[in-house]
């Protein structure tokens, strides 16, 4: 009978989460690479509100993971999690969001000479869907904006537009 030995665990782990950090990614992720082993944050428009993306490459760079946290004074955190993924039956890069209170979506990625686009999709919660499209056009190799719109009433209105930083 083998022993568990916690000591080869706190040894080996460092290890695997280096390697995870610096797999070379599958092709149709490589647009999203400059995200990768890095924390993005951008305060809102209130001045006291945090986003914050924490990317790290998973499964040899088959899967990119991005953790996602809201922080605002006085409410508990809104933390997501996407993980952006190529396709090959579809042949395009997907993802699937969830977060803390129970919402979820599903989409597409397509990268082109000036960002990453994420067509319209629709986040579902509490049995409601809205319907939402993403830009991010890196604007440095330190920054990136987000621009995210929501359509409401068959019109495209921009819910933020985020200029994230590198941490």
């Amino acid at each position: 009978m083998r022993r568990f030995n916690p000591l080869i665990h706190l040894i080996t782990l460092p290890m695997l989460l280096v390697s995870g950090a610096s797999a070379a990614p599958v092709e149709a992720l490589k647009p999203m690479a400059f995200l990768a082993g890095h924390c993005w944050k951008a305060t809102f428009a209130d001045g006291k509100t945090i986003d914050e993306h924490c990317f790290q490459w998973q499964y040899e760079g088959h899967v990119l993971r991005d953790v996602h946290t809201v922080r605002s004074p006085g409410r508990p955190d809104y933390v997501g999690e996407t993980l952006y993924y190529y396709d090959s039956a579809s042949a395009q890069v997907a993802f699937l969001y969830v977060e803390n209170g129970g919402g979820y979506s599903r989409g597409t990625m397509i990268a082109d000479a000036s960002g990453l686009d994420f067509p319209a999709t629709d986040y579902v919660a509490a049995g409601k869907a809205l319907r939402y499209r993403v830009r991010w056009t890196p604007t440095s190799e330190d920054s990136y904006l987000a621009h995210s719109e929501m359509q409401i009433d068959g019109k495209w209105i921009t819910q933020f537009r985020l200029q994230l930083k590198k941490q």
